[in-house]
């Protein structure tokens, strides 16, 4: 039996960042295809076996599609054909699964993209700097104080 992690996704003009929640996971499996098709497999902590499978709104570029694991959640970003924003995640229009929820934390509406620019930086997991932070995997959050030049 397969179970569903929880699938947190957020969206800019040229990409798709979608959040895996699967703590510890191994045998890590991500496979993206032109036609917009995103699947995900992985063992969690206890061997629990979890697939994640979508038919996303547009098309990709399986090329363009990277993945960053951390110890709490797995990253991905997927790469659009063509740039611009897609109305919803999924190719179809009926209501997604309970599984897959918005990313409030990587939000970025469509008129604020270009005063906000590329925060690729920002997405990356803590784990992926020097090793001594001990954040366990935590994605990197800025300092906003820090940004807002208080």
């Amino acid at each position: 039996m397969r179970s569903h992690p929880e699938v947190l996704w957020a969206q800019r003009a040229d990409k798709v960042y979608l959040t895996i929640a699967l703590t510890n996971a191994k045998d890590i499996a991500v496979k993206c295809e032109p036609h917009g098709l995103f699947n995900f497999s992985a063992i969690g902590a206890n061997d629990e076996n979890y697939e994640v499978s979508l038919e996303l709104y547009g098309n990709i570029l399986p090329e363009g599609c990277k993945t960053q694991m951390g110890l709490r959640n797995i990253l991905c970003t997927v790469q659009k054909e063509e740039k611009g924003w897609w109305k919803r995640l999924l190719k179809s229009d009926q209501k997604p699964a309970p599984y897959i929820k918005v990313d409030w934390n990587r939000w970025c509406d469509e008129d604020e993209e270009s005063v906000k620019g590329s925060d690729d930086d920002a997405l990356k997991y803590a784990s992926d700097d020097d090793g001594s932070s001990g954040d366990d995997g935590m994605l990197y959050l800025p300092d906003l104080e820090k940004v807002r030049g208080i």
